[in-house]
Protein backbone atom coordinates (compact mmCIF):
# COMPACT_ATOMS: atom_id res chain seq x y z
CA UNK A 1 0.00 0.00 0.00
CA UNK A 2 0.90 3.82 -0.38
CA UNK A 3 -0.30 6.68 0.62
CA UNK A 4 -0.36 10.29 -1.75
CA UNK A 5 -0.66 13.59 -1.02
CA UNK A 6 -2.80 14.71 -3.57
CA UNK A 7 -4.05 17.97 -4.76
CA UNK A 8 -6.76 19.21 -7.08
CA UNK A 9 -7.14 22.06 -9.70
CA UNK A 10 -9.23 24.04 -6.91
CA UNK A 11 -5.60 23.74 -4.45
CA UNK A 12 -7.60 21.09 -2.06
CA UNK A 13 -5.29 18.90 -0.15
CA UNK A 14 -5.93 15.65 0.50
CA UNK A 15 -4.27 12.12 0.71
CA UNK A 16 -5.85 8.45 -0.44
CA UNK A 17 -4.09 5.00 0.16
CA UNK A 18 -3.17 2.77 -3.43
CA UNK A 19 -2.44 -0.36 -3.76
CA UNK A 20 0.58 0.75 -6.15
CA UNK A 21 1.91 3.56 -8.04
CA UNK A 22 0.29 1.88 -10.95
CA UNK A 23 -2.83 1.82 -9.36
CA UNK A 24 -2.85 5.25 -8.63
CA UNK A 25 -1.79 5.85 -12.33
CA UNK A 26 -5.11 3.62 -13.50
CA UNK A 27 -7.49 5.52 -11.13
CA UNK A 28 -6.74 8.73 -12.37
CA UNK A 29 -6.57 8.15 -16.02
CA UNK A 30 -10.30 6.58 -15.44
CA UNK A 31 -11.04 9.74 -13.54
CA UNK A 32 -11.75 7.58 -10.48
CA UNK A 33 -9.85 9.62 -7.66
CA UNK A 34 -11.82 12.73 -6.51
CA UNK A 35 -11.17 15.84 -4.58
CA UNK A 36 -13.67 14.67 -1.14
CA UNK A 37 -14.17 18.60 -0.96
CA UNK A 38 -15.28 19.87 -4.10
CA UNK A 39 -15.71 16.06 -6.40
CA UNK A 40 -12.94 17.35 -8.93
CA UNK A 41 -11.41 14.73 -10.82
CA UNK A 42 -8.86 17.06 -11.74
CA UNK A 43 -6.30 15.57 -9.01
CA UNK A 44 -2.29 15.17 -8.95
CA UNK A 45 -0.39 14.47 -6.38
CA UNK A 46 1.53 17.12 -4.06
CA UNK A 47 4.80 17.03 -2.53
CA UNK A 48 5.73 14.94 -0.20
CA UNK A 49 8.12 14.60 2.44
CA UNK A 50 9.56 10.93 2.67
CA UNK A 51 8.65 8.76 5.39
CA UNK A 52 11.98 7.67 6.78
CA UNK A 53 12.61 4.98 8.94
CA UNK A 54 14.54 5.45 12.20
CA UNK A 55 16.49 2.67 13.54
CA UNK A 56 16.82 4.23 17.08
CA UNK A 57 13.12 4.43 17.75
CA UNK A 58 10.51 0.83 17.05
CA UNK A 59 8.36 2.15 14.48
CA UNK A 60 4.08 1.81 15.17
CA UNK A 61 2.37 0.99 12.32
CA UNK A 62 -0.49 3.43 10.93
CA UNK A 63 -3.76 1.34 10.94
CA UNK A 64 -5.19 -0.52 7.87
CA UNK A 65 -6.48 1.60 5.08
CA UNK A 66 -10.35 1.79 4.50
CA UNK A 67 -11.59 2.24 1.21
CA UNK A 68 -14.38 4.68 1.39
CA UNK A 69 -16.93 5.30 -1.43
CA UNK A 70 -16.36 8.97 -2.89
CA UNK A 71 -19.22 11.41 -2.16
CA UNK A 72 -19.18 14.73 -3.37
CA UNK A 73 -19.74 17.18 -0.59
CA UNK A 74 -23.12 19.07 -0.50
CA UNK A 75 -23.94 22.33 -2.42
CA UNK A 76 -23.31 24.52 0.94
CA UNK A 77 -19.73 23.15 1.42
CA UNK A 78 -17.23 25.01 2.05
CA UNK A 79 -13.56 24.74 0.89
CA UNK A 80 -10.75 23.70 3.09
CA UNK A 81 -7.70 25.75 3.13
CA UNK A 82 -5.13 23.69 1.77
CA UNK A 83 -2.47 21.90 3.91
CA UNK A 84 -0.17 22.88 5.47
CA UNK A 85 -1.42 25.03 7.85
CA UNK A 86 0.59 27.40 9.21
CA UNK A 87 2.46 27.44 12.37
CA UNK A 88 -0.07 27.31 15.86
CA UNK A 89 -3.30 27.01 13.55
CA UNK A 90 -5.74 23.93 13.52
CA UNK A 91 -8.34 22.91 10.89
CA UNK A 92 -11.55 23.54 12.42
CA UNK A 93 -15.16 22.16 11.30
CA UNK A 94 -18.76 22.57 11.95
CA UNK A 95 -20.55 19.19 12.34
CA UNK A 96 -23.87 18.47 11.72
CA UNK A 97 -26.39 16.88 13.98
CA UNK A 98 -26.43 13.15 11.62
CA UNK A 99 -22.27 13.73 11.74
CA UNK A 100 -22.57 13.92 15.68
CA UNK A 101 -25.36 10.75 15.32
CA UNK A 102 -22.30 8.70 13.14
CA UNK A 103 -19.80 9.77 15.01
CA UNK A 104 -21.70 8.44 18.45
CA UNK A 105 -22.54 5.57 16.81
CA UNK A 106 -19.12 4.49 15.61
CA UNK A 107 -17.42 5.67 19.20
CA UNK A 108 -20.16 2.57 20.58
CA UNK A 109 -19.16 -0.03 18.30
CA UNK A 110 -15.20 0.50 18.94
CA UNK A 111 -16.32 0.57 22.50
CA UNK A 112 -18.30 -2.38 22.31
CA UNK A 113 -15.53 -4.15 20.87
CA UNK A 114 -12.88 -3.19 22.91
CA UNK A 115 -14.98 -4.02 25.87
CA UNK A 116 -16.23 -7.26 24.49
CA UNK A 117 -13.32 -8.55 22.38
CA UNK A 118 -10.02 -9.70 23.46
CA UNK A 119 -6.88 -7.32 22.92
CA UNK A 120 -4.33 -9.89 21.55
CA UNK A 121 -2.00 -6.56 20.24
CA UNK A 122 0.57 -7.27 17.34
CA UNK A 123 -0.11 -10.90 17.46
CA UNK A 124 -3.65 -10.02 15.80
CA UNK A 125 -2.80 -11.52 11.99
CA UNK A 126 -1.50 -15.13 13.72
CA UNK A 127 -4.49 -14.85 16.08
CA UNK A 128 -6.80 -14.60 13.38
CA UNK A 129 -5.24 -17.17 10.78
CA UNK A 130 -5.12 -19.83 13.22
CA UNK A 131 -8.91 -19.68 14.02
CA UNK A 132 -9.82 -18.65 10.36
CA UNK A 133 -7.96 -22.35 9.51
CA UNK A 134 -9.50 -24.08 12.52
CA UNK A 135 -6.28 -24.22 14.80
CA UNK A 136 -7.57 -22.53 17.58
CA UNK A 137 -11.39 -21.64 18.73
CA UNK A 138 -13.11 -18.88 17.21
CA UNK A 139 -13.51 -15.69 19.52
CA UNK A 140 -13.61 -12.06 19.31
CA UNK A 141 -10.43 -10.68 19.40
CA UNK A 142 -9.14 -7.20 18.54
CA UNK A 143 -5.12 -5.78 18.01
CA UNK A 144 -2.62 -4.27 15.10
CA UNK A 145 -1.70 -4.99 12.01
CA UNK A 146 0.59 -3.05 9.34
CA UNK A 147 -1.20 -2.51 6.08
CA UNK A 148 0.80 -5.93 4.53
CA UNK A 149 -0.42 -8.01 6.86
CA UNK A 150 -4.25 -6.75 6.43
CA UNK A 151 -3.43 -6.94 2.62
CA UNK A 152 -2.33 -10.52 3.45
CA UNK A 153 -5.09 -11.53 5.46
CA UNK A 154 -7.76 -9.93 2.92
CA UNK A 155 -6.08 -12.24 0.31
CA UNK A 156 -6.48 -15.43 2.40
CA UNK A 157 -10.31 -14.59 2.83
CA UNK A 158 -9.85 -14.18 6.77
CA UNK A 159 -12.62 -11.82 7.53
CA UNK A 160 -12.00 -8.36 10.15
CA UNK A 161 -12.48 -5.21 9.96
CA UNK A 162 -10.72 -1.97 10.71
CA UNK A 163 -12.10 -0.23 14.28
CA UNK A 164 -13.19 3.19 13.40
CA UNK A 165 -11.03 5.93 14.26
CA UNK A 166 -12.51 8.93 15.17
CA UNK A 167 -11.21 12.62 14.36
CA UNK A 168 -11.00 13.53 18.58
CA UNK A 169 -8.58 9.81 19.12
CA UNK A 170 -5.88 11.93 16.99
CA UNK A 171 -5.88 14.73 19.25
Amino acid sequence: MIRYALVCADGHAFESWFANSTAFDKQQKRRLVSCPVCGSTKVGKAIMAPRLARSDVAEVAPPAPQPAAPQPPPASASPVPPLPLPPGKSAVAMTSPQERELRKKLKELRDHVTKNAHYVGPQFPEQARKMHYGEIEHRSIYGEASPDQAKAMREEGIEFHPLPVLPEDRN
